[in-house]
């Protein structure tokens, strides 16, 4: 018996040693948040709160296989996966569900969300692209940089789903951004996309001109599509400083709040544990982004280098829009915050991750 104890511990050691526990312990920090404030907003939901405790277990599986894989072997394995998310993402033009755009493909046990996957994908591609290449990027390379971002950007935005869309090409900007792009290409480019912006006004769907026009003043349609951006300030201010406490959040429990366990899930956070919880919070995503950086500038191998740094810019542009979202600080666009909101694919695709970017960190010693 003391034998096979003895077995099983060796065998953890083996699993977890190349866990960054500083980082894991964080993210399960901010995990048990999620399921605590799940558990009000769904009014004790015990269904949701297990369906979202064992997504989060099987993303910490991901995470603690990704970890164990060293980047020069993930590097090999990078354009298959570029090109399976790719057709994931055609197959939803064909097979595609949702309540206001297909973006979910039902493969009958779970739901996968495609666009998700390309948050992983996109950067993975990019990192391996710009691994041989001549540093820093060129013409040249920059247009191949285009294309691997532009192509299933615009799948994206083509289901429709504008927020997905923004955060996949967020994640490929900053694969090139950490490629060391000079400081006056990243101006023009710039200057490109905000002379762009009254093009890009004529192709929104009216529901998406319809936020914007909102987020400016929220209070021309109080009762419609202001709505949200309305109450979720209400849930927030209301909150004060220590909160109303667990299962008292009147925005939620009443149903003024919408969507109060995926979009606006932070809202109900701050109603029911005030500026307490929220700083608790806001310091946990801080820690993770740091940690993930700090990575990212140990890591010897180029590819691992510009995946992980991609990657955790990315995780922090989350935070920032759907904190900006549910405050009113910016138009409501439908991203989930991180390990917060529910959410299967979002959660799974986040923690492998962050299984890659603690890959980075054991295998630091082992490039290629």
């Amino acid at each position: 018996m003391i034998a096979f104890l003895r077995w099983i511990a060796a065998m953890l050691r083996r699993l977890v040693d190349k866990i960054d526990l500083p980082l894991l312990l964080a993210l399960l920090g901010l995990m048990v948040v999620s399921l605590v404030v799940l558990s009000s907003a769904s009014n004790g939901n015990s269904r949701l709160v297990i369906s979202q405790g064992a997504r989060f277990g099987i993303g910490l599986g991901a995470l603690v296989l990704l970890s164990r894989l060293p980047p020069a072997r993930l590097r090999l394995w990078t354009p298959h996966a570029y090109l399976a998310s790719l057709i994931l993402l055609a197959l939803v033009f064909v097979f595609g569900s949702g309540r206001s755009a297909n973006l979910w493909l039902n493969l009958g046990v779970f739901y996968l969300q495609p666009g998700e996957l390309l948050k992983l994908s996109v950067p993975m591609m990019l990192a391996w692209y710009l691994h041989g290449a001549v540093l820093p990027p060129r013409w040249g390379t920059l247009a191949v940089c285009a294309a691997i971002i532009g192509l299933p950007v615009a799948m994206v935005i083509l289901q429709p789903d504008l927020g997905t869309g923004m955060l996949v090409m967020a994640s490929g900007v900053f694969a090139v951004f950490l490629a060391g792009i000079a400081w006056w290409r990243i101006g023009l480019f710039a200057a490109l996309g905000i002379s762009a912006l009254p093009i890009g006004w004529m192709y929104l769907m009216p529901y998406q001109r319809d936020r914007i026009l909102t987020f400016m003043d929220p209070e021309t349609d109080p009762l419609g599509a202001g709505w949200n951006i309305i109450q979720s300030k209400i849930a927030i201010g209301s909150g004060g400083f220590s909160g109303k406490g667990w299962g008292q959040g009147s925005q939620s429990h009443l149903d003024f709040l919408p969507e109060h366990t995926t979009d606006f899930v932070f809202s109900v956070l701050s109603e029911e544990w005030g500026w307490l919880g929220v700083v608790t919070v806001l310091a946990l995503y801080l820690f993770i982004v740091g940690r993930c950086l700090w990575i990212a500038a140990q890591a010897r191998d180029g590819y691992a280098r510009l995946l992980a740094g991609a990657l955790a810019m990315t995780f922090s542009v989350y935070v920032l829009v759907n904190g900006g979202m549910v405050a009113g600080l910016l138009p409501v666009v439908g991203v989930p915050m991180p390990l917060l909101s529910y959410g299967g694919t979002s959660a799974v695709s986040l923690l492998a991750g962050f299984g890659i970017v603690m890959a980075a960190q054991a295998h630091r010693k082992t490039h290629v």
